[in-house]
């Protein structure tokens, strides 16, 4: 048995209340005891390990509720090229730039097989604790068939990465069943076409109704949820129609949409920086976006930022995601300062990272806030990001990453 007090700090407990000056954070092993004021705080006298704070923040470890640890870019002659065994190894140094961002705990949506989240729980590799969905749900033609006008397929696959491939009811249904088989925590599908398609357009809606209808079923028998990558209105609305859980990205929803999220608790995760990246690289000529994403990403992209504030300011749930993997990874909480250009103050940013970030992943009585019974998951912030909250997507700034207990990154000083 271990304590460890974290002191002289301000604490921001993620449930979005008044910060609290002179705090402290205890912890018995990897679990918090208590948080709040110091003066509050039975501090044991045995077997005590302090961290002197010196006055930063303290936070909840960060949630991204949309990532693909394994890729960076998702270049299509990366697939090409590339050995299977290489994907992992990059993944190793893209978890590390992760969780040094300050993110321990992360939703995969796509590509990470349960040999990757085995590998982190085990210890072996460094990373936050992921939740995984093994392989994105599309229709032949889709935004995840990887086959080519000129006759290649070139999507990576391997036995723990089953084809996501499904047409029809009963072949979706067995499709989920498969990816379950494989794992997967959660069912991630595509129900509209995406900004870097070679074979649609984001507004294109895909997989029928009915066909949703049968994929959340399927998955509520083991109690999973499905989350829809969408960006067309009429893909969103099938999607919630059909009881998704989250809708991630969201680009051209509209006052019916955004109604029926609200009736059915539809949670919303915008992404904004994979869509301002791509945007930006779109009106980079050198760069290395596919030529026919171009014009999608830059006009996509203002779509978005006008309608993710229509959402805001209806009442939908949003959290925090990024669609790290899509853009560089260890960048993640940008994605706090594009909800603050949005809309939102700093702490409802920090809140769509933390506790709402958690609610929506069914993970709320484990991690999102610094309160007892909580696993211990903390971060220090050098900056006060009630005042500055874009210096949160610094890495620089985030000066102690403490995953279950224990201290994944340390640039500061411990007494």
């Amino acid at each position: 048995m271990s304590y460890t007090l974290i002191r002289n700090g301000t604490l921001i407990n993620g449930n979005g209340g008044k910060p609290i000056k002179n705090a402290a954070v205890l912890i018995k092993n990897n679990i918090i005891i208590a948080a709040g004021s110091e003066k509050a705080i039975e501090i044991p006298k045995t077997d005590l390990k302090i961290i002197d704070a010196e006055e930063c923040f303290i936070l909840p470890g960060f949630i991204d509720a949309h990532v693909h640890i394994m890729t960076e870019g998702f270049a299509r002659e990366d697939t090409i090229y590339t050995p299977h065994s290489l994907y992992f190894y990059n993944a190793i140094e893209f978890m590390k730039k992760t969780i040094f961002a300050g993110i321990t705990t992360a939703r995969d949506a796509g590509m990470a097989d349960v040999g990757v989240k085995m590998a982190i729980d085990k210890g072996l590799i460094t990373g936050p604790r992921l939740q995984i969905s093994v392989a994105p749900l599309t229709i032949t033609g889709g935004h995840f068939d990887f086959w080519l006008t000129s006759g290649f397929d070139i999507k990576p696959m391997y036995p723990g990465l089953p084809d996501g491939i499904a047409d029809g009811p009963e072949n979706v249904r067995k499709k989920v069943r498969e990816v379950m088989r494989s794992g997967a925590e959660f069912i991630k599908v595509m129900v509209t076409g995406g900004v870097i398609s070679a074979n649609d357009k984001p507004e294109h809606p895909q997989f029928t109704l009915e066909e949703l209808k049968v994929m959340v079923e399927e998955a509520k028998f083991r109690d999973l949820q499905v989350v829809a990558h969408a960006h067309g209105n009429k893909g969103i609305i099938n999607a919630v129609t059909a009881g998704v859980n989250s809708v991630e990205h969201g680009t051209c929803l509209d006052d019916e949409s955004i109604g029926l999220m609200l009736e059915n608790n539809t949670y919303l995760v915008p992404t904004f920086i994979a869509m301002k990246i791509n945007k930006e690289m779109a009106e980079d000529e050198t760069s290395s976006i596919p030529d026919w994403s171009r014009e999608d990403a830059i006009r996509m992209e203002k779509v978005h930022e006008t309608n993710m504030r229509r959402a805001y300011q209806a009442g939908v749930k949003i959290v925090m995601g990024t669609d790290s993997g899509v853009v560089p990874h260890g960048q993640n909480l940008k994605e706090l300062g594009y909800l603050c250009d949005m809309g939102m103050d700093p702490m409802e940013a920090i809140v769509a990272g933390t506790k709402r970030a958690a609610e929506s992943l069914r993970l709320d009585s484990k991690v999102g806030t610094l309160e007892a019974g909580k696993l211990a998951d903390v971060v220090l912030s050098k900056k006060n990001p009630l005042e500055y909250i874009k210096t949160l997507g610094n890495p620089d700034n985030i000066v102690m990453v403490i995953k279950d207990g224990v201290i994944v990154k340390n640039i500061h000083s411990i007494n």
